[in-house]
């Protein structure tokens, strides 16, 4: 019988909050029971198993950053929505680390028919760069470059690389608005 409480939703929430402060990757069912003041098996009522909880923990961090983002870029258009992208993208790295890192873990498609946080992060991007009339390939070419970009920053900054006396923030700002004159004048592919 379910402990009272307890629910596969709260079990994921304090999954995703104990990510963010040791790092997905040392989230495990004992952790998370530990933090319940539960026993382990208590957890299994509500979990499967840790996959099953980090699925969980990805689900949910994708519609908070589905949110975020969609937030961030509703009513703007062209370089303006960029920016406001590429802030959201990075503020949410950055706020939340093992939901980012959640966001990544491979996703089986027979399991992420559950979810709809990872199609609004995919529709939401694809809306930024509408105003910059790309096509396919170039289109697929211009979210990877864009999203390995913001990917590679985040995860620097957050372990402290950037050290010299350059202001982050000057660096990142810089780089965006680069990303956007390189997005208006992307070469055609011609494929």
């Amino acid at each position: 019988m379910p402990r009272a409480g307890l629910t596969p939703e709260r079990v994921a929430e304090a999954a995703a909050d104990l990510a963010d402060s040791i790092g997905l990757e040392n989230v495990t069912i004992s952790a998370l029971a530990r933090n319940f003041g539960v026993a382990d098996a208590s957890l299994y009522s509500h979990v499967k198993n840790i996959r099953d909880l980090r699925v969980r923990v990805a689900f949910l961090a994708a519609s908070d950053f589905a949110d975020r983002i969609t937030a961030a870029v509703a009513g703007r258009a062209g370089r303006d929505a960029l920016v406001a992208f590429a802030n959201a993208y990075r503020d949410f790295a950055l706020a939340h680390p093992g939901r980012y890192a959640a966001t990544h873990i491979e996703i089986a498609p027979e399991e992420a028919v559950r979810s709809t946080g990872g199609a609004r992060i995919i529709g939401a991007t694809y809306a930024v760069f509408h105003a910059y009339g790309l096509k396919e390939p170039d289109l697929t070419d211009a979210v990877r470059l864009l999203r390995s970009t913001f990917h590679g920053y985040v995860s620097l900054e957050a372990i402290g690389a950037f050290r010299d006396p350059r202001e982050v923030q000057a660096s990142w700002d810089r780089g965006v608005e680069a990303l956007a004159t390189l997005l208006e004048n992307w070469p055609s592919s011609n494929s």
